[in-house]
């Protein structure tokens, strides 16, 4: 028998046979809301290109109601991109979350932190110098990343992890792994400098079924550890002490949300490229948007809703050029960073 009480003006807690879910109604519907759009956004882009389909012809063609020619365009062609999408948002906008919550602080973002730079340069040295395939930009990424993760988090532990001092390592790691990157362009053959300079944008052109399979597997394995640790994330982000008061092990649970939120990140960046600011936007708009603390699920959905209008606009605006999906992302990721930082800086002066 299940019931519902109340536990505090915005929350409810879900109660069945010694289970117990905290949730909030608010969160709930702004998620729902979200993931409509997202539904709507993705309906609308898979009719989109040089053969255009209206809504209802795309769900007769999901359904199986039509021809060879419209299955192939929406299962060979555009199906996979959408799914590439979605995926990645969802991985990027939880690894933001994720790290948010462990720096508490609205700018730790993996981007800044470096990890995702990290994550680049694996992949890229795999591709340049060692002759991989693109699809051992796989295990080159997650290399990448766990790297700069240990390299980072070993620097700025000193008498505990501050999330200041976390960003700013990651700011000079990024820094240092950039130029590594142009080095290794530099060096490399020109078709393949040119190869490797468009994914580093972010690109979801040419998404297949392998790199949905790569990004699918890296959510779906790490969905049931985010969802068994990431209600402990709100206790982290009051601080070590009280979180460690409440019967949180605040050095465990803060390792292993780096671990989960590094592979995430790896696993974004392996299938598409360092697609830019998602990570860092995603959070922050869902927590305005549902009033409550940076919250896992929430941040991903927005994130995939992000990048599908993100690829969507890339396709539309720009049809003939192939637009990586990383260039929208920048303009909306940078406006956004610019209205955060002012927003800062404003509320340091009252």
């Amino acid at each position: 028998m299940s019931a519902v009480k109340a536990a505090a003006p915005s929350a409810a807690r879900l109660s069945w046979r010694g289970w117990s879910l905290l949730w909030r109604p608010r969160a709930v519907l702004v998620s729902a809301v979200v993931t409509l759009a997202a539904a709507c956004f993705a309906l609308v882009q898979l009719g989109v290109g040089d053969y255009p389909m209206s809504p209802a012809e795309v769900l007769a063609t999901l359904a199986g109601y039509r021809g060879e020619a419209q299955e192939l365009v929406i299962y060979e062609l555009r199906l996979p991109r959408l799914l590439t999408a979605a995926l990645v948002g969802l991985a990027l906008g939880a690894s933001g979350a994720i790290f948010q919550s462990v720096t508490r602080n609205p700018l730790g973002s993996p981007e800044i932190m470096g990890f995702t730079m990290g994550a680049s340069a694996g992949a890229v040295a795999t591709v340049l110098i060692f002759g991989g395939q693109e699809s051992s930009g796989m295990a080159g990424a997650l290399l990448g990343g766990f790297a700069t993760a240990a390299a980072v988090y070993g620097l700025a532990h000193r008498r505990g992890i501050q999330g200041f001092r976390l960003i700013l390592v990651g700011v000079a790691a990024t820094a240092l792994l950039d130029s590594l990157i142009s080095y290794l362009l530099l060096r490399a053959r020109l078709q393949d400098a040119e190869s490797a300079y468009t994914w580093l944008v972010g690109s979801l052109n040419g998404a297949d079924w392998q790199q949905v399979q790569i990004i699918g597997v890296t959510v779906c394995v790490m969905i049931v550890p985010v969802l068994a640790i990431g209600g402990q994330m709100r206790l982290l982000e009051m601080g070590d002490d009280l979180a460690q008061g409440l019967g949180v092990r605040v050095k465990v649970t803060r390792r292993r949300l780096l671990v989960i939120g590094t592979v995430l990140c790896a696993g974004a960046v392996a299938t598409a490229g360092p697609i830019a600011f998602v990570a860092l936007a995603a959070p922050q708009i869902m927590r305005r948007l549902t009033g409550g603390s940076v919250s896992i699920v929430p941040a991903a959905l927005m994130g995939a809703l992000i990048l599908i209008v993100s690829d969507l606009a890339a396709q539309r605006v720009w049809p003939q050029s192939q637009m990586p999906v990383g260039i929208p992302t920048l303009c909306i990721g940078g406006t956004y960073l610019a209205w955060l930082l002012y927003q800062q800086s404003r509320a340091s002066r009252l």
